[in-house]
């Protein structure tokens, strides 16, 4: 099964980076946590705008993502992180066609 790549962009407060950087992290962890599910990350911000974070995930599988999507909004830490977005831009989820 190919791997599925996601982008989410978000925008956030300049007071709140720092603690949603750690909450990213934090969440991600816990999406490993009973076995890999994503097997790369960068956390990017936006050289145009500072107050845009972008997510850049690497998935095992597109079904990974479905199923983590259901459980995104019981994970322990997902609700702070998404108290401290002003703003979801952009949430996307690629596959290679190469």
């Amino acid at each position: 099964m190919p791997s599925c790549s996601e982008i989410t962009i978000y925008k956030v407060a300049k007071e709140n980076i720092p603690r949603v950087i750690a909450l990213s992290l934090t969440i991600i962890a816990e999406m490993n946590e009973n076995e890999t599910v994503i097997t790369s990350h960068e956390i990017l911000q936006s050289t145009d705008n500072e107050e845009e974070l972008c997510w850049q995930l690497t998935w095992v599988s597109e079904q990974a993502v479905k199923i983590y999507t259901e459980k995104w909004p019981n994970l322990p830490s997902a609700n702070e992180l998404m108290s401290l977005v002003d703003a979801k831009v952009y949430c996307g989820h690629f596959v290679n066609v190469v």
